[in-house]
């Protein structure tokens, strides 16, 4: 791709983003527009509800969508992720366990603390799924060997969820469950103050890894060759997508689809390996994603939030059938 479409397409997303930013600030059970600005309820509906809301998607699309890419690109499998290959799993089963630990030491009153433990939790779950992947992938080189390992362990650790679940009461349970099903309405201003550093640490720091992940994608041998430390690469990528997908799943819950269909749709739409260009497209893809599954989500129910994953759901396993149908991506 030419410096100059690179640009232009990146602008192109950048509005697309703006307009959707705009729609998910302004439409929902009551329309921003049909306030006045002087009016209270107009400044608690966007500053206290709206702006959290919508920064949340976009970090979270954003988010997920690069820990797709980097996963992908570290295993050479255009089918993994973190859905996919258990990682918000792992993170699903350490919230559990966080969440029934709280409640049992009585602190869950105390709003940082909680966030706290449970944004911990989630962060050791990604990384401990995200290192069995790895050395099941190093001793065995069929990307369809680790695919299936991963659904395997994400299925595994879905029981015990499911045996917390069971053995915890009702209004722990309920809240879990909310929790499971996705979404980026509960966040507040203040659970921001503590995301947005961590989301952009994350970020900047994928992107000096774009030379060494452009040489593992021929092979490893290659990249060796070139000089990159492919084990030292592997540890930071690993690192670098637990903390980021914990993060994200502590406070959105595990959002399906999104990390394995939009770097996939990135490739198919702008017909482009590089990772300067993939990293960029799939933060501004994702984020769109997710801003319009909220919109989406918005738009159809008035009375209620629908569960994003649903949404989420629909918009990207469409993505991964005309894949398996219709691309030439390779899955072992």
């Amino acid at each position: 791709m030419s410096k100059s479409k690179f640009i232009f397409t990146t602008l192109m997303l950048l509005l697309v983003l703006a307009v959707l930013a705009i729609c998910d600030l302004c439409f929902g059970s009551t329309n921003l527009f049909s306030l006045e600005s002087s009016n209270p309820m107009f400044s608690s509906i966007l500053y206290d509800i709206r702006l959290p809301k919508t920064l949340t998607s976009i970090i979270a699309g954003s988010g997920l969508a690069l820990c797709g890419l980097l996963m992908q690109s570290l295993f050479r499998n255009p089918l993994a992720g973190p859905y996919v290959l258990g990682v918000s799993s792992g993170s699903s089963l350490f919230v559990a366990i966080a969440t029934m630990m709280i409640s049992s030491i009585h602190v869950s009153g105390f709003f940082i603390m909680g966030k706290s433990i449970v944004t911990l939790f989630s962060i050791m779950g990604a990384f401990f799924v995200t290192l069995i992947i790895l050395l099941v992938s190093r001793k065995n080189k069929s990307n369809v060997t680790v695919l299936l390992v991963g659904l395997m362990l994400g299925q595994i650790l879905s029981a015990f969820q499911g045996l917390i679940e069971y053995m915890s009461n009702a209004d722990n349970l309920k809240t879990f469950v909310m929790w499971g099903m996705g979404s980026v309405g509960s966040t507040t201003l203040q659970d921001l103050y503590f995301v947005i550093p961590i989301y952009a640490i994350t970020i900047v720091a994928s992107f000096f890894f774009i030379k060494p992940l452009n040489a593992i994608l021929l092979n490893e041998q290659y990249a060796q060759n070139l000089g990159v430390n492919v084990n030292a690469l592997r540890l930071s990528v690993i690192i670098l997508s637990a903390i980021l997908v914990g993060v994200i799943t502590a406070f959105c819950g595990p959002i399906a689809f999104v990390g394995i269909s939009v770097p996939i749709a990135s490739r198919l739409f702008f017909k482009t390996s590089h990772h300067l260009h993939q990293m960029t497209f799939c933060l501004l893809l994702g984020a769109c994603v997710v801003l319009t599954a909220d919109v989406i989500c918005q738009v159809l129910s008035s009375q209620f939030m629908l569960p994003i994953n649903t949404v989420t759901t629909l918009i990207g396993s469409p993505v991964v059938i005309y894949l398996l149908f219709k691309s030439k991506l390779s899955i072992g």
